[in-house]
């Protein structure tokens, strides 16, 4: 509520405390169904929502750039399963923020993009008006759902109705158009409070028909060498227990995507990880709990055993049958198809061939043992490579299992995924589906300020580029998060070549010689700056227990990694094999 009793106030101002506007309205709405914090970079016209939000007790978390806000926003969304509020400001920062609000609904997070709209009488008569921008059909095709609100009696019913669209089936991103006339419009409060109203059964679980159960029941239990892929569904659906029981009760091998590690323990003596081309070229049924057969399953096909048959489990419909057919599709929540199929198991007997478990543990203890080696040979290699680096946190952050990790990068993202064993769910997020980079410092803050607890991002030198700026967002709110920041010069590596005779540096090139821990200095962080792995260990054992903000410049190698990615198909030429 705005006070206004001043002499002189003008007649369309709300006097206090009998009216209010559009922006209490909304900060009203999002308390009410239970926000707890909003994301977001203030400006025109949204800067006195976001005070009227601190106002109702909701954190208000103010960032440097709008994608790392909707990052901040999505990553709470897939933590906590209630949907993270991105709040931007029109035209630009609508866009900016829309990156993550489709990313988010790609990956099934749930959140919210509230975004300032300028008049949409004047955007659709194309009048000039400021930051004009038909921000909602532009952001229709890219989220679960959208709504515009065109006064303020609409601001209660768009933000109930946009969490339901965001928790409920697949989670996803939803975007809410608040106009200027709805944010500034004035209402009579006691006509404004008729507005709210408490919404029932935001999200309702759906169960999966019994014969889809009793199909995927009779096919699991027959499979002589099954096995069971968990992504990043089965882990945000927070139904640990049952997925533990499923596999520990029936002895089943399991094999995690890479936002899935933890939610079984990534060295239990069930854990295929190191036996992923086995499994793919092996197993006779499969069941995907939570994943999609995509890019990063090469499609359920390539290497994948043609006479496999999967079984899927997914909230998702449309999901079933894409690039393979799935033999015994199970669609419906995660909690009750798996409480189903339990059940279904408990009158059976497994026909599997107890040869198969024992033979992927021998094959994993072998693995581990070269992979192991392989750490131990780079421990003290001089200048130090991402080996170096990583065999040095490893024994770290396993003995911290509580740490939130963070991961991007090309060679960075995948040696750590590789190197650093989980042990609890939830507790790994990167860049997922689309693989994007620039998401490192808004998860690491939605995550700590989403859970409270303490924070770690391994970040590449390239990936820390898109979202550095928002170093300084984390220290100005204090958090726990700890910035570890490989530095090789460049993008895969610093020793790129340009192909001419420029003197430009290459495209990948970037700065060897960049001090990191420098610009954690400018915003007031703890930082320090290694170049040995004892020096690495003391300083991230340090940084950790003082749960301050704080950044390390880990300089490597200029040569330290290779062109990076499992996707040759979008690679037909490397660097080396390029003709022009």
């Amino acid at each position: 509520m705005i006070d206004t009793k001043q002499t002189g106030t003008a007649a369309s101002a709300p006097s206090f405390p009998n009216q209010v506007t559009g922006m209490y309205i909304l900060a009203r709405a999002l308390k009410r169904i239970g926000i707890e914090n909003v994301y977001g970079l203030v400006g025109i016209p949204i800067t006195e929502a976001g005070y009227l939000i601190q106002g109702q007790g909701i954190r208000f978390v103010g960032f440097r750039h709008e994608q790392q806000a909707g990052m901040a926003a999505a990553t709470e969304g897939y933590l906590t399963k209630k949907p993270g509020v991105l709040m931007t400001v029109s035209s630009l920062g609508f866009m900016n923020g829309l990156t993550a609000t489709a990313n988010a609904t790609v990956n099934c997070y749930p959140m919210i993009q509230i975004s300032g709209a300028s008049d949409p009488r004047m955007v659709d008569m194309n009048m000039g008006t400021y930051e004009q921008l038909d921000q909602f059909n532009t952001a229709k095709s890219l989220v679960k759902a959208a709504f515009r609100c065109y006064t303020a009696k609409d601001i209660p019913s768009a933000v109930y109705r946009a969490y339901r669209a965001a928790v409920t089936g697949r989670p996803g991103g939803v975007y809410i158009d608040m106009t200027t006339p709805a944010l500034g419009e004035v209402m009579d409060a006691a006509e404004a409070e008729k507005l709210f109203y408490e919404p029932v059964d935001m999200y309702s679980p759906v169960a999966p028909n019994q014969a889809s159960v009793d199909r995927a029941v009779d096919l699991l239990a027959s499979a002589k060498r099954p096995a069971i892929l968990l992504g990043k569904g089965a882990a945000y659906a927070q139904v640990d227990d049952k997925i533990k029981t499923l596999i520990e009760k029936y002895s089943i091998p399991y094999l995690p995507m890479s936002m899935a590690k933890g939610l079984m323990p990534d060295d239990g003596p069930l854990s295929a990880i190191s036996c992923r081309s086995t499994i793919m070229e092996q197993a006779d049924v499969v069941m995907v709990i939570g994943a999609r057969l995509n890019w990063m399953l090469s499609f359920g096909k390539g290497k994948w055993n043609p006479a496999l048959k999967f079984i899927q489990l997914d909230v998702e419909p449309q999901e079933i049958d894409v690039n393979r057919p799935i033999a015994a599709p199970v669609v419906g929540d995660m909690g009750l198809s798996l409480d189903a199929i339990l059940a279904g198991l408990a009158s059976k007997k497994m026909a599997a061939d107890p040869a198969w478990v024992t033979s992927l543990q021998a094959e994993a203890k072998e693995k581990n043992a070269k992979f192991a080696a392989r750490l131990a040979s780079n421990a003290s290699a001089s200048p130090m490579n991402h080996w170096t680096a990583l065999s040095a946190l490893k024994p770290l952050i396993e003995s911290n299992p509580d740490l939130i990790l963070i991961n991007e990068g090309a060679n960075t993202l995948d040696d750590t995924r590789d190197t650093v064993n989980m042990s609890l769910p939830r507790h790994r997020v990167d860049c997922a589906t689309w693989a994007i980079m620039g998401m490192g410092m808004g998860s690491a803050i939605g995550a700590a300020v989403a859970t409270g607890k303490s924070v770690v991002a391994i970040e590449g030198d390239s990936a820390f580029g898109f979202s550095g700026m928002d170093f300084s967002t984390a220290c100005r709110f204090k958090l726990p998060l700890t910035v570890v920041i490989f530095n090789n010069g460049g993008i895969y590596n610093g020793i790129g070549k340009p192909m001419d005779a420029t003197t430009d540096p290459a495209p990948t090139t970037l700065d060897i010689n960049a001090r990191y821990d420098k610009l954690g200095e400018a915003f007031g962080a703890q930082t320090y700056y290694v170049t040995t792995p004892s020096d690495l260990k003391a300083a991230f054992s340090e940084a950790v227990a003082s749960k301050k903000t704080c950044l390390i410049d880990v300089q490597l190698a200029a040569d330290s990694g290779k062109e990076s990615g499992h996707i040759g198909y979008l690679n037909p030429a490397t660097l080396q094999n390029i003709t022009v």
